[in-house]
């Protein structure tokens, strides 16, 4: 056994390779087969964390608000978010943001820990995981529940896009909204930290695509006001703007 072992009930993570626009597909292409799990009747123990306790995303999953002084926290984060038009997609390229899934972004959790950003993100997230022989990094089976749909998915590498690992803040959303100024060591953290980055249902994924919250919500309306928060964190953290259109419905989520 690796040193991780085969994780019984641990922290988990995520998984993916291949984007879509904004989000990432694990390994295949977008139309790729759709995988052979499927939701279980009982959910692994720790479905997520709240963000108000995770701003850093170094915490499994996304937990709901559910409390009037935990919406009210969030309102008040969210006030902090900038707005502005959002501007064409122009020059928009993955590679802008450096490959997928890098080791080495520097200033982000995880960076150059011998791990590329996506097993982190499965290992992370991911419950009951199973490595590749010979590997303590490459995850092959886990059991993951995704936050935008309320399932629980048992996953394996043979079929990679049941699973994909979601940008919350995508990528050429971004671009739009000024990282295409940015340095690229800067779009390189965006791609690559763990607050960004949530393992996901591919089909939910897709059909995010590079949307902000004024056109795209999680399925599950439990989980909306925590997803609205961790979009309001990775904008604060990088000083993105949003449109007001994204800010209106984000803070509509908490109660605003």
């Amino acid at each position: 056994m690796n040193r991780r072992g085969v994780a019984g009930g641990g922290a988990a993570a995520l998984l993916a390779a291949l984007l879509l626009t904004g989000c990432d597909a694990a390994g295949i292409d977008e139309g790729g087969t759709e995988g052979d799990g499927g939701p279980s009747h009982a959910a692994p123990g720790g479905r997520g964390t709240s963000p108000l306790a995770n701003p850093r995303g170094t915490e499994p999953g996304l937990a709901a608000l559910t409390t009037e002084q935990d919406k009210a926290a969030a309102r008040a984060l969210m006030a902090k978010v900038a707005t502005k038009g959002r501007g064409p997609r122009t020059g928009y390229d993955r590679d802008e943001y450096g490959y997928a899934w890098m080791d080495t972004a520097d200033g982000v959790p995880l960076a150059r820990n011998g791990c590329d950003t996506r097993n982190d993100m499965l290992a992370r997230d991911g419950q009951r995981l199973a490595f590749r022989a010979g590997s303590d990094c490459v995850v092959v089976e886990m059991t993951v529940h995704d936050p935008y749909t309320g399932r629980t998915i048992e996953w394996r590498k043979q079929r990679a896009a049941e699973v994909q690992i979601d940008h919350v803040v995508p990528l050429s959303y971004s671009w739009q909204m000024g990282a295409a100024r940015w340095s690229e060591a800067k779009r390189r953290q965006l791609a690559n930290d763990p607050l960004n980055l949530l393992p996901v249902e591919g089909r939910a994924n897709s059909a995010k695509s590079d949307s902000g919250p004024a056109s795209w919500l999680p399925p599950n309306k439990e989980i909306r006001c925590s997803y609205a928060l961790r979009f309001a964190q990775v904008a604060v953290k990088y000083d993105l703007p949003v449109t007001a259109a994204d800010k209106r419905i984000m803070l509509n989520q908490c109660g605003g």
